[in-house]
């Protein structure tokens, strides 16, 4: 590779052309998160608990993967950013990694590199393990903490969906309150920081944080050697590394573990309090408080007894370590609660009694008293700095794509040795009042990151009225997030590498009736947001494979896929609607102007949502279509110059741009991907404040897409793309303004 497809210029991607790029894409696949064989879906159980697995075949299958790239490319996304699992590599114990995983992660690669897709690679996880209710670690980290994963059910060190009694009632969103109980509380704690709050967790000859996090780095480090010796993937389709999936803290910080922290937004379900989830854990019964998540957030609805009886979730001390052929240091003793062995709490007494309550409040070392701030600029960037350094080692020019944890601070590397000029931020962002409810609120939202920065005296005081303001909520919360990226990491690109919707809304009411509008909705207020946060990109969350309606993504009852193997595709024909009768097809034809006023009334939104999709298209049996009118947009890919704005405005079937061009360059154009969808050949009206332009179609491999180049000279210039009417003053000047239409192979 002579030179770089992209590179790291500033706050810019930039490729060989000096073309600022805009990175629009999408998480491919989330069936990658659980093994192919044996079949752990999370809705499965039987041979849950099996340390022999393979992701072979994750996140597709090799047959199936031009048609699932084609898909993708099709729908103009020019990013992936792709999920594996340390799981996936190291599986059967440390060390060993599975070659036969590798080679069809290799394989899928070059399957990818001929569609020209921008590839960075995810070591994803979710709440530690699968076995602790997510996705990432293997099993054999559990055990090497000293944790019993059989005894998670009982003990309610984690709330499993493959060990639910009754996996279809899987309370939603539940899966997220893992963070917050013993497992993984316990396993981040210890990955972090256990060397200062757990010296006496030894195992061959090291500390477990040292052993988790050298085993972690070393995977991540032979994929990265594999897929640089591969000879055609690195730089040329896999261009960057992110660092691990929304990292949070543990027990890091707790000040007081005996109640539950105030940062802790959700409950849901029992909510014990760190103590009470470490006094469980030993095989004791605690009364703990219930939750539920109402209009408002959550609220307490009971107490309970939770009694396991005896169990532990912790191993037994007559547990084998020669299982996995390490050795564990006398001084940790198993049958016992790693905590109180540190003097956390004293469980010989008829009554569980705490000793410690501010334990993990402070740097044992320094005194320096934790937060989530001082965990991300101490504890992260350690573990950062290492996994950086290892991947470089392998792949010196690749970028780095750095992700601390999600909705909170950044660390601070401006203008410090950490300030890596080939580095990205990695950012987060859900509309939380949507994904939990699964509910589009048109009448009110919350203004989350300003709670979060402490910018309203009381959460009433965030509340946004009405969905004009809502949006205008979520598109200042992501420039937010952006601003404060460039004063806390320093002037380099931001992208939201996760961001999305859920689809199953109001007790999947689209999959019944076919009425998608809502979820039009949401998802067009997301991705509004996303054009006006001035940020380089963003990869949509998520592409799944075997989504369907009864299990959505497979995954913890999750259904945010763009695709499902169980919809309908919608096909657009010429009718009384059609744009040759002189609609715009547009956003009106899927409620997106209805006014304000009629938020109350549920018979206009029906009449209204009949009288226009109905009328316009014809629904049958097909595969792609998701509410597609809201992300298959016209953006921008190549500017030449610097991208001062963009939008595309649904309800008027109107893009427009901006851009600060720096030097006249007749032989390099800006380039938008104009999606047919919306912008049909001749019916596509163009106005720009300068130059010349022509729209086309570029053929990647198998699929042609439409593009609109332009051709502009030096300074601040503008471009609008507005679909038009047959036989209208602006189709009749269409011909007169533009170079010509032509195909681009």
């Amino acid at each position: 590779m002579s030179q770089l497809r992209v590179r790291v210029e500033g706050q810019s991607f930039r490729d060989p052309l000096n073309r600022e790029i805009t990175l629009r894409g999408i998480n491919v696949a989330g069936d990658a998160k659980y093994p192919k064989t044996p079949d752990l879906r999370s809705h499965n159980a039987q041979g849950f608990f099996d340390a022999d697995v393979s992701f072979v075949g994750k996140p597709f299958s090799l047959e199936d993967a031009d048609i699932h790239f084609q898909r993708l490319q099709k729908w103009g996304y020019n990013t992936i950013r792709y999920i594996f699992t340390w799981e996936a590599i190291e599986h059967a114990g440390p060390k060993i990694y599975d070659e036969d995983w590798i080679d069809f992660t290799i394989e899928i690669l070059r399957v990818a590199k001929k569609y020209g897709f921008y590839i960075f690679m995810d070591p994803h996880q979710d709440v530690w393990s699968r076995l602790s209710g997510g996705s990432g670690a293997p099993t054999w980290t559990l055990y090497a903490a000293g944790l019993n994963p059989r005894s998670f059910k009982n003990t309610q060190a984690a709330l499993v969906h493959n060990t639910w009694d009754n996996p279809a009632e899987f309370p939603k969103m539940l899966w997220c309150t893992n963070y917050t109980r013993l497992a993984c509380q316990t396993m981040f704690t210890l990955f972090w920081a256990g060397r200062d709050f757990a010296p006496k967790a030894v195992i061959d000859g090291v500390n477990i944080q040292d052993y988790l996090q050298s085993h972690f780095i070393a995977a991540c480090k032979y994929l990265a050697t594999r897929i640089q010796s591969a000879g055609d993937l690195e730089g040329d389709v896999v261009i960057g590394w992110e660092s691990m999936n929304e990292p949070h803290k543990g027990l890091i910080g707790n000040q007081d573990i005996s109640s539950i922290p105030s940062e802790q937004h959700l409950q849901l379900g029992t909510s014990p309090t760190a103590f009470q989830a470490m006094v469980i854990g030993s095989g004791r019964s605690c009364v703990v408080k219930t939750w539920a998540f109402g209009t408002f957030g959550p609220y307490q609805t009971d107490k309970v007894v939770i009694d396991p009886k005896g169990e532990q979730a912790w191993l037994s001390a007559e547990y084998d370590d020669c299982q996995y052929g390490w050795h564990r240091d006398p001084g940790w003793r198993l049958g016992e609660c790693l905590w109180a062995q540190h003097g956390v709490w004293d469980p010989s007494q008829s009554k569980p009694t705490l000793l410690q309550k501010d334990y993990f409040s402070r740097n044992p070392l320094t005194g320096e008293l934790l937060d989530y701030e001082a965990f991300t600029n101490s504890y992260f960037l350690n573990h950062y700095r290492a996994y950086k350094d290892a991947i470089r080692s392998v792949c010196g020019c690749t970028i780095m794509f750095c992700q601390p944890p999600v909705m909170e601070l950044p660390p601070n590397l401006k203008g410090t040795a950490d300030d890596d000029p080939n580095m990205v931020h990695a950012a987060h962002f859900y509309d939380g009042l949507t994904l939990l409810t699964k509910h589009w609120n048109r009448l009110y939202n919350l203004d989350v990151i300003g709670l979060l920065r402490g910018k309203y005296l009381a959460p009433p005081f965030a509340i946004k009225i009405g969905e004009t303001l809502i949006r205008k909520s979520l598109r200042r919360q992501l420039k937010f997030l952006r601003d404060e990226s460039l004063e806390h990491m320093g002037p380099h690109p931001l992208i939201f590498t996760e961001i999305g919707i859920p689809y199953d809304m109001d007790d999947k009411h689209a999959y019944k009736t076919g009425d998608y509008s809502s979820q039009v909705r949401a998802m067009d207020a997301n991705h509004f947001a996303l054009e006006g946060s001035t940020a380089n990109g963003f990869t949509l969350w998520v592409y799944v494979a075997e989504n369907n309606h009864q299990w959505g993504d497979q995954w913890n009852g999750e259904d945010l896929s763009i695709y499902s193997q169980d919809d309908l595709k919608l096909q657009v024909r010429p009718s009384s609607g059609s744009a040759e009768s002189g609609s715009t097809g547009c956003s009106k034809d899927h409620l997106i102007n209805v006014e304000e006023e009629e938020f109350g009334s549920l018979k206009a939104l029906k009449r209204l949502f009949t009288s226009f999709v109905f009328s316009q298209a014809t629904m049958r049996p097909g595969r792609d279509h998701r509410a597609m009118e809201a992300w298959l947009r016209p953006a921008p890919v190549y500017t030449n110059g610097r991208l001062e704005s963009y939008t595309f405005d649904l309800k008027k079937c109107t893009f427009t741009m901006r851009l600060i061009a720096n030097q006249a360059a007749p032989h390099t154009p800006s380039e938008i991907y104009l999606p047919e969808f919306h912008f049909p050949m001749g019916y596509t009206s163009v106005t720009v404040s300068g130059g010349e332009w022509e729209i086309c179609f570029q053929e990647f491999h198998t699929v042609k897409l439409q593009y609109l180049r332009w051709w502009h000279g030096e300074g601040a210039v503008e471009i609008k793309i507005k679909k038009t009417k047959r036989g209208s003053r602006e189709h009749a000047a269409l011909r007169k303004h533009h170079r010509s239409q032509c195909m681009m192979m």
